[in-house]
């Protein structure tokens, strides 16, 4: 197929893409191989659309688009195509879609050169590699000592930093050790839902994490309002609240005979807490008796129980 239909194929595709979804991911796909894209493709197939190709090729689509779609949010996703990139167009929901693209990570061996997506650590222990090769790791400046025959690190060795660039000695190391240190897939830098641009990680938030954080914010809220003496829905029961104790401190200490429901029971308490004490030791009095009633009716049904399968002594078997 000539290069020109190529282009137009590729470019009512994303159109067709772009004019039936509302919601995308902005993945990274280096060192992702074909094989992997094969699989990540067949596993989203059905709840989302993998779209993949050259920026200038992408941008340009998406721009033509955006001229007969001036009212698109698309915008924002085509000034976020740079680098390595591609776009994950959804039908199901953003989460599910997120745990399938996730399970497709596979393991990958240290190369020279490669940014290093996490920190690599060598663990202390024995090699494998015999004794002539103390001046390799002496090179690298790993503490080792010979037991039972081989070469054994003695202490772990911070060898790579999230970030750096994987050096020759470093990945020559891990080679020899076969530790594969990093994991390779589509790596889903920002999501596009109905406008909106945020971070994946908010995916991976529970409804309970929600709930905790909304309670910190009214909180957070609430101080500041009662601070700065402003009244708020969120402070407005604290407020409330001390305004209640103030009127009950001023009647405790005018000694007065005024009283309001709220204080009732605190200024009952304070003319007389022998009667509160009284009532509590009632209550626990009554509790026990319970507890009482309770043991000797479990007696009467396990002597009931014993009686109806014959335990007795005189009884023949």
């Amino acid at each position: 197929m000539p290069s020109r239909e190529r282009k137009q194929e590729y470019f009512n595709k994303l159109r067709d893409l772009l004019e039936t979804h509302e919601s995308c991911f902005i993945v990274h796909a280096d060192h992702v191989r074909s094989r992997q894209f094969q699989d990540i493709r067949i596993g989203l197939r059905g709840k989302a659309t993998v779209c993949m190709g050259k920026n200038t090729m992408m941008r340009k689509c998406m721009g033509d688009w955006l001229k007969e779609n001036p009212t698109s949010k698309f915008g924002i996703v085509r000034d976020q195509i740079k680098g390595n990139v591609g776009l994950v167009f959804l039908k199901a929901s953003a989460a599910e879609c997120k745990k399938i693209v996730e399970q497709y990570t596979v393991p990958a061996p240290a190369k020279s050169g490669v940014v290093a997506n996490c920190d690599v650590v060598v663990p202390p222990g024995p090699t494998g590699c015999d004794p002539s090769q103390t001046s390799y790791f002496q090179a690298l400046n790993v503490q080792t000592k010979i037991s039972k025959g081989q070469i054994e690190i003695t202490s772990e060795v911070h060898l790579i930093k999230e970030g750096e660039r994987v050096t020759p000695g470093a990945a020559s190391l891990l080679n020899k050790l076969d530790i594969k240190p990093f994991t390779f897939g589509l790596e889903i830098k920002q999501v596009f839902d109905n406008g909106s641009l945020f971070s994946p990680k908010v995916l991976d938030l529970t409804p309970e994490d929600i709930s905790n954080k909304l309670s910190n914010g009214i909180r957070n809220v609430a101080a500041v309002s009662l601070e700065l003496g402003l009244p708020t829905l969120a402070s407005m029961p604290h407020s409330l609240t001390n305004a209640a104790k103030w009127c009950t401190a001023v009647i405790v200490g005018a000694e007065s005979d005024f009283s309001f429901e709220k204080a009732e029971a605190v200024l009952a308490y304070l003319k007389d807490p022998s009667a509160f004490a009284a009532a509590a030791t009632k209550s626990g009095a009554g509790e026990e008796e319970e507890k009482k009633e309770e043991e000797e009716e479990e007696e009467e049904e396990e002597v009931a129980l014993g009686g109806a399968l014959g335990g007795g002594d005189d009884d023949d078997w």
